[in-house]
């Protein structure tokens, strides 16, 4: 039975390669292409890419015995090909897994080109009527308006959708070295980030520019929607003058080496490839127009001189009401040979959303093979993580990344006698990898990779 996944972000190449490592035919859709020798691209892309990833290039941390570690170790215990990749092409990032964007991308092409069973149809779809065979649909926050409505009609649900921002990168040979020092927080891992320390003048300067900094036009949006985790700094910035001081300008744990002290507020850059020609400014997307993007963030010492290789920006990000339409086996429930996986599934993260179509592909080809899903373990954090999008209230639903909220909590008594929150976390990380992987050698000798 052949399998159509629609998407080539990156919970649509995880599905379909997941789905051909266990013998299945796979179709695999991606609207972005080159038309007439031009581009066509979503209004946030800038290649037409497998896995471009178009916001920040961090897959979080990968401090053992937290939640995002957790996640991914499951990951690799079932053999995700992207997560692979990203291992492959990580770029120094502290206690974070980041990867060069480019070669991510070059892997996952290479990796779906050698794959026989995966043909690859550069055309959008529009419709999602039933057809012999099986459909994952990965689009991603970005699906197209005409899909929407088809998702819209198929479901008889109203879309939810919240708007993301992209932060800014900046050119490495730009950066006054001379004002910036690296570190990690608290030295945890190497001192792979350049931070930029600002005395209380310096942020007050900043800050007053950045709340009188003129937005960019929101078009033919009404109501800008954010979510929550990823609010553009401009929008924390209006919460109260020290909002950025305790959120992505927290000084906490980045002592000055060259001073002995700690500053009053700190920008972190992150590498954005090998070459360390790049980097992007940590939770700093934002909504505002260019120049003024340029004359405020060149207010932060060490950037005063900045050449910015890409400005921040806003995009859609779409999604369906799991909780309503979706099984735990990310399966429509009124239409079961149809899945959803990825951003447009309910969840928010480059992992998750890499997570859901690994799952989509495993459900996919057991369904492929005529036998029923078995969905993963509440205990895992790939369980709780669906769990939470297909339970959550239907009314008050938003996308969420993986957080140890959503794993079943520790007994009362154990709770009770213990007492640190670090050995909670690895007495819950250690039952979630046992369940994980019980399941897992049980799903893989049912569908007998090839």
């Amino acid at each position: 039975m052949k399998i159509r996944v629609m998407g080539g972000g990156l919970a649509g190449p995880e599905a379909a390669l997941t789905s051909a490592r266990f013998g299945c035919e796979v179709d695999l859709y991606e609207m972005r292409t080159i038309v007439d020798g031009k581009p066509r691209l979503t209004p946030a892309h800038q290649t037409t890419e497998f896995g471009e990833l178009v916001c920040s290039n961090s897959l979080k941390s990968e401090s053992p015995n937290t939640a995002p570690w957790l996640l991914k170790q499951e990951m690799r215990r079932a053999g995700s090909v992207l997560l692979r990749f990203a291992d492959e092409t990580a770029v120094p990032a502290g206690h974070a897994l980041a990867v060069d964007r480019v070669e991510f991308s070059r892997r996952i092409a290479q990796a779906i080109a050698a794959e026989p069973r995966i043909r690859v149809i550069r055309d959008e779809v529009t419709t999602l009527e039933p057809e012999d065979g099986l459909t994952i649909v990965a689009t991603g926050p970005l699906t197209s308006p005409a899909l929407s409505a088809e998702i819209q009609r198929l479901t008889g649900s109203e879309h939810l959708a919240f708007y993301d921002s992209i932060s800014p990168i900046v050119d490495a040979d730009s950066i006054d070295m001379d004002r910036v020092y690296f570190a990690a927080r608290w030295d945890k891992g190497t001192a792979d980030y350049i931070n930029c320390p600002m005395t209380r003048e310096e942020y007050d300067r900043f800050y007053e520019a950045l709340v009188a900094a003129e937005a960019a036009e929101a078009k033919e949006w009404e109501q800008l929607d954010y979510f929550e985790g990823c609010l553009p700094i401009e929008v924390l910035a209006r919460r109260g003058r020290d909002t950025l001081r305790f959120g992505p300008m927290k000084p906490v744990g980045l002592r000055d080496p060259r001073t002995g002290k700690t500053p009053w507020a700190v920008v972190q850059l992150r590498k954005e490839n090998l070459r360390a020609d790049s980097y992007n400014l940590v939770g700093f997307q934002n909504h505002l127009k260019f120049g003024e993007q340029a004359r405020v963030l060149r207010l932060i010492p060490g950037l005063e001189n900045a050449r910015f290789l890409r400005y921040g920006q806003i995009h859609r990000n779409t999604y369906i009401c799991a909780p309503a339409l979706l099984d735990e086996s990310l399966r429509l429930r009124q239409t079961p040979s149809i899945l959803f996986a990825g951003q447009l599934s309910g969840v928010e993260g480059y992992t998750e959303s890499i997570a859901t179509g690994m799952l989509a592909g495993i459900h996919a080809a057991a369904l492929a093979q005529g036998r029923e899903p078995v969905p993963a373990p509440r205990g895992s954090a790939l369980g709780s993580l669906v769990h939470y999008i297909t339970h959550a209230d239907a009314r008050h639903f938003q996308p969420a990344n993986i957080t140890f909220d959503l794993l079943e909590p520790l007994e009362e008594e154990l709770r009770k006698k213990t007492r640190e929150k670090k050995e909670r976390h690895r007495i819950q990380c250690e039952r979630a990898l046992s369940v994980f992987d019980a399941w897992w050698l049980a799903t893989r000798e049912l569908l007998q990779a090839v």
